[in-house]
């Protein structure tokens, strides 16, 4: 089960990826154009939010259940998973920085949800989407 979860957590990564390359694309050809926020647009970023969600929540039974790597590590103590930088990299900052990421993403959207005006929604989408992807970027383990 650890295996199928670890390739389905790898493989969604790329669908994460897509969606926020293309919603913050969307983001800027929308604000130097003056386009209307349309609701293609909210369903767009709806979708990345959710793969978001997905991703992080078999992330999450990954890290507590499976994983060597996660909450398991903890047993070698805390001296050993700080020291280790593999350790480290998966028990304590990917954990960290992928939920403040997501925290972001979905802070974003529900701003879009409550704001009316499109050049706002489109900056909303490029500063709490793009802040999220770049903490995404920095927080894959991109060698296993």
């Amino acid at each position: 089960m650890y295996e199928i979860l670890l390739h389905v957590h790898s493989y969604l990564r790329w669908v994460v990826l897509a969606l926020a390359v293309v919603v913050l694309v969307k983001a800027v050809l929308g604000i130097s154009s003056k386009a209307a926020f349309t609701e293609g647009d909210r369903k767009l970023g709806l979708f990345f939010m959710i793969s978001c969600h997905v991703q992080l929540l078999i992330g999450l039974v990954l890290y507590f259940v499976y994983s060597p790597f996660g909450l398991q590590a903890f047993s070698l103590g805390m001296k050993e998973v700080m020291g280790n930088a593999p350790y480290r990299k998966i028990a304590v900052e990917h954990l960290f920085t992928m939920i403040v990421a997501i925290v972001l993403i979905t802070i974003g959207h529900s701003k879009n949800k409550r704001e009316t005006d499109s050049t706002k929604r489109f900056k909303n989408a490029l500063i709490f989407f793009g802040i999220g992807l770049v903490l995404i970027l920095a927080g894959i383990p991109w060698v296993r």
